[in-house]
């Protein structure tokens, strides 16, 4: 199936790439105007705050709004969608949500957020990262529906999703709509990768049993697990205009923001499902640097050896580099100010490539050239991987394919009910 879903891809983009040339033609014989080659070839995206801004919405309009937001909370233009929402006549705009890293995006991982108010619209900040991870009846008193707008990077592990499923479990539980404005998967829709955890490590990094790459948008994983789940919440998706699942976020035309202080670029997104599970040991991922999740190391580890070792397994869409780094006042307290020596992992056909057998890899072979020396946080590590079998296996020397054996068997009910929830081509 995924062949055949290759396939269509290309040969949608070589319609595509052929309608812009008979365009462009077309332009050149009747002495118009040239075309941009870019504005023929695609509309532009919009995500559901744009659609709502130009559109206005019956479940929003003249409505007691609490938003769910942070930094990456943007129009098209980088415009922020409080301030934005906040002055438009046509909704009450009445209290703000804050998930992990805070509003603004700049608290590390894990941090305690506070709650407080936002200094340019003088409304009230409720955490969703302190005493509570869901909105409690008192922080909804005045509102009639909850919104959520906020950037996802399509891993299991991030929060952000999983402060939208509580908060839309409050709303069910409150008696409040809930309406989630759509924004694009950053690593593309297609691809569903890696295991999916057990029902013993559903934690916040993973409140439902997803693959570690689900391949949804947040608006399409609400639909799921609004369902599946039996949440049971009234929700509205207001869905991404003129996307579709092929399109990685550089394809969309919109603003790139750092969803988190440790997620620089699309390329930290792209190996994110693979290279988060090294946060569960005492690997460094990178924090402190411009590449973090894009690359990994340890004082201990010979740069060249790893990166030998890893090309050897011929993993398609990605090659391993030595590299050397000196992580700066990282997050995670990982060998600050020292310099630390491992691989980057570079993308080469984001199309064929899975990060999450890359991660595996790279945890096979430092186990095997340095024994003892990679030390496992257990019950973090195991809340990433999804279940203990994982370390488990690399402890004891197991390969690759013997860790990943049963991953497809894990991922084929959940790809079935998958396609139920799919909002876009």
């Amino acid at each position: 199936m995924m062949a055949g879903l290759h396939e269509t891809t290309r040969v949608n983009r070589w319609r595509q790439r052929a309608c812009v040339c008979a365009a462009l033609l077309a332009a050149a014989c009747a002495g118009e105007p040239m075309p941009d080659a870019d504005t023929a070839a695609a509309p532009a995206v919009a995500t559901g705050l744009d659609v709502v801004l130009r559109d206005g919405h019956p479940v929003l309009d003249g409505r007691r709004v609490g938003l769910i937001t942070n930094h990456t909370g943007v129009d098209r233009t980088g415009a922020s969608g409080i301030d934005r929402l906040h002055t438009d006549e046509r909704f009450d705009l009445v209290a703000l949500f804050s998930p992990e890293h805070s509003i603004t995006g700049r608290a590390e991982a894990g941090e305690h957020v506070e709650s407080g108010r936002d200094p340019r619209t003088g409304l009230p900040v409720h955490s969703l990262y302190g005493e509570t991870r869901e909105p409690t009846p008192e922080m909804l008193e005045n509102v009639d529906v909850l919104v959520f707008d906020i950037q996802d990077i399509g891993t299991r592990y991030y929060t952000y999703v999983w402060t939208m499923a509580l908060a839309m479990r409050a709303a069910a539980e409150n008696d409040r709509d809930f309406v989630v404005l759509d924004r694009p998967n950053p690593i593309g829709g297609v691809h569903v990768q890696g295991n999916v955890q057990d029902s013993t490590q559903l934690t916040f990094v993973g409140l439902y049993p997803v693959p570690m790459r689900h391949g949804f948008t947040p608006g399409e994983l609400a639909r799921y697990v609004n369902e599946e789940y039996d949440i049971g919440a009234r929700l509205t998706v207001v869905p991404v205009e003129n996307w579709r699942r092929s399109m990685w976020f550089e394809d969309t035309g919109l603003p790139w923001i750092p969803p988190s202080p440790n997620m620089p670029s699309v390329e930290s997104a792209t190996h994110y499902s693979g290279t988060c599970l090294f946060e569960g040991t005492n690997v460094s991922v990178g924090r402190g640097t411009d590449a973090a999740f894009s690359q990994i190391g340890a004082p201990w580890i010979d740069a060249d050896s790893l990166a030998a070792r890893l090309e050897r397994h011929g993993i398609p869409g990605v090659r391993f580099e030595p590299v050397t780094f000196t992580p700066s006042s990282p997050g995670d307290g990982k060998f600050g100010g020292t310099p630390v020596h491992g691989v980057r992992f570079v993308t080469t056909d984001r199309d064929t490539y899975d990060p999450t057998r890359a991660g595996i890899a790279a945890l096979v072979e430092i186990r095997a050239l340095y024994g003892d020396s990679l030390t496992f946080r257990s019950s973090h590590f195991d809340r990433l991987a999804g279940s203990t079998r994982v370390r488990e296996q690399i402890e004891r020397g197991a390969s690759v394919d013997e860790i990943t054996a049963d991953w497809a068997a894990q991922r084929a009910p959940f790809e079935a009910a998958r396609t139920r929830y799919l909002l876009y081509e």
